[in-house]
């Protein structure tokens, strides 16, 4: 469905993804009165008041494929029975308002606990297992997707954009040496435990399917891997659990290096799309581009 609405020309802000979720809603055919923001990253989302219903606000008219996709996976994932979230069934979905697609998802009840590594480890393995139907085309796993537009529109000194456009041809030049020995399945994309939620009942429920692919599973084991080895933001025993549940550890296979360069990149380039929000989210951003001016020094860094 397309709504018009006036386009923002500041950028993809807070203020300008609410006027796009306030006419979504509308047409929709829901009350976005008290609408609160609860995340602005690569998509704004918006839990409303009204109903438990999230509205899920993209970046630009370029994520429309990947709005498609996250839909498309949802209902299939929903057939299979797999613990997963839903999109609100009764609505053509995505929207597209002022040239962003807007996705409407049930609400998750959240229960009193966070997801363990774990219990991550578990649901990609059982993620991997599944077989996709022939109806449903994925794309290749692209870690350089969206790359170029962030370093185009980020609001970051010269100097950054020269590095980090600089590492981005080193990158490439080595995913083009990477050599997988595991077969293609289905990806999630974006595996870290923040997109795992555990819900009043206690259910593991695997959300946010933006980067789902067909792809070679490393792609999702090297998330948990990077942030343990690297950024040291999980305990041994935490990593530990994820690779029993899982029963491999990335860090031990030839391209974990590669794949860590990849993954930090991706990390500091997204952070960057958001750093006019607030100096929290400045300050954040020049400790990653500071880490990977220094391959070798601490990383430092926060989740985010």
């Amino acid at each position: 469905m397309v709504v018009d609405a006036a386009r923002s020309g500041d950028g993809f802000t807070s203020a300008g993804a609410t006027r796009v979720m306030v006419a979504a809603c509308r047409a929709a055919g829901l009350d976005d009165r008290r609408a609160e923001l609860i995340r602005l990253g690569e998509n704004a989302l918006f839990r409303l008041a009204s109903v438990p219903v999230i509205v899920r606000v993209a970046r630009g008219e370029e994520w429309l494929p990947k709005s498609r996709n996250e839909v498309a996976v949802a209902r299939w994932l929903a057939a299979e029975g797999f613990p997963a979230a839903r999109v609100v069934e009764d609505l053509e979905q995505p929207f597209m308002v002022g040239g962003h697609p807007v996705t409407f998802w049930h609400l998750i009840e959240e229960g009193d606990r966070k997801a363990t590594y774990g219990e991550l480890g578990a649901i990609l393995r059982d993620l991997h297992s599944l077989t996709l139907p022939a109806d449903l085309e994925l794309p290749s796993f692209d870690p350089f997707d969206k790359q170029e537009l962030r370093l185009d529109r980020a609001v970051i000194p010269g100097d950054d954009k020269v590095f980090l456009r600089k590492r981005w041809r080193e990158l490439r030049d080595k995913f083009e040496e990477l050599r997988f020995e595991s077969p293609k399945g289905p990806v999630h994309g974006d595996a870290h435990v923040q997109n795992l939620m555990v819900d009043d009942q206690g259910r593991v429920i695997l959300i946010d399917f933006e980067a789902f692919c067909f792809d070679h599973p490393e792609w999702d084991q090297m998330v948990t891997a990077v942030e343990h080895h690297s950024l040291g933001w999980q305990t041994d025993e935490q990593y530990a659990d994820f690779v029993r549940a899982y029963g491999r550890d990335l860090y031990e296979w030839h391209g974990y290096e590669t794949l860590r360069g990849l993954q930090e990149f991706g990390m500091t380039t997204w952070l960057m799309q958001n750093v006019q929000e607030d100096e929290r989210t400045a300050a954040e951003y020049r400790r990653r581009i500071a880490g990977l001016r220094n391959d070798d020094g601490p990383r430092d860094w926060r989740p985010w």
